[in-house]
């Protein structure tokens, strides 16, 4: 599914993604901690993002914050000029947004085709052409994934074949936003390097806006676009591999 129509085309000149004096305190028992600060940034379409910064600066708040997966208190975050929070968090994630985590979150009991077309079924999206497992299939194809390793269980696949698997399921939905929290942690300096093509073809080939969380130099150096977070101020650094404008 691809969401509706209004949608998409309510406000056809704004930004896709904008974070608007965004910042987020987190309230204990004795403490309050402040990990974001007045954020201000715009992400674009078919570009590809990478985060950086030390651990506990708040990378992981700010890619929860722009998935759909919590609220700012303070600030707004909208979409197509849509604040989240009146478009709906479950909307959001469900039609234009989704999120790669480290650990892959698969279902295990699952089959690599089954968690996709699970996910296809959960939201209810619907392919343009054919059914919801040829779409799946295709998609696990376009990621390195062929039909026979597809219909294996998902703990017979190895790191990388599974973070592909986490990632077609994401994209199952027609996204124009992936998220993606440290995706190659865990993975050899081959398939790492593998998944960091992945994104940029999904950024420049597709047109979706990725935004990678990471520690990985490596991957930084092939994205467009480097921010990096510190002290819970967001900056833009010279770098990267610059954005290759789609057609």
């Amino acid at each position: 599914m691809t969401g509706t129509s209004a949608d998409r085309s309510a406000h056809p000149t704004a930004p896709l993604l904008e974070l608007a004096g965004v910042g987020h305190t987190y309230t204990g028992q004795r403490r309050r901690t402040t990990v974001l600060r007045n954020i201000d940034y715009t992400f674009e379409r078919g570009t590809f993002y990478s985060v950086l910064g030390p651990s506990g600066s708040g990378k992981t708040t700010l890619l929860a914050l722009a998935g759909g997966l919590d609220t700012p208190t303070q600030g707004t975050v909208r979409f197509l000029g849509r604040d989240l929070t009146r478009l709906g968090l479950g909307r959001y994630r469900n039609r234009h947004a989704a999120t790669v985590f480290q650990q892959y979150n698969l279902l295990t009991y699952m089959t690599a085709l089954r968690n996709v077309t699970t996910a296809m079924e959960i939201t209810g999206a619907r392919p343009a052409t054919g059914t919801r497992k040829e779409h799946a299939l295709r998609l696990l194809a376009e990621l390195g994934v062929d039909a026979a390793t597809a219909r294996r269980n998902v703990l017979r696949l190895s790191g990388g074949q599974q973070q592909r698997v986490a990632i077609a399921r994401a994209l199952a939905c027609d996204v124009e936003l992936l998220f993606a929290d440290e995706p190659t942690g865990n993975l050899d300096e081959d398939t790492a390097a593998d998944i960091i093509e992945t994104f940029r073809s999904l950024a420049h080939d597709r047109g979706t806006c990725v935004v990678v969380v990471t520690h990985s130099q490596q991957l930084a150096a092939r994205s467009d676009r480097i921010l990096h977070l510190r002290k819970g101020r967001l900056t833009e650094q010279p770098g990267g591999a610059g954005p290759a404008r789609l057609p």
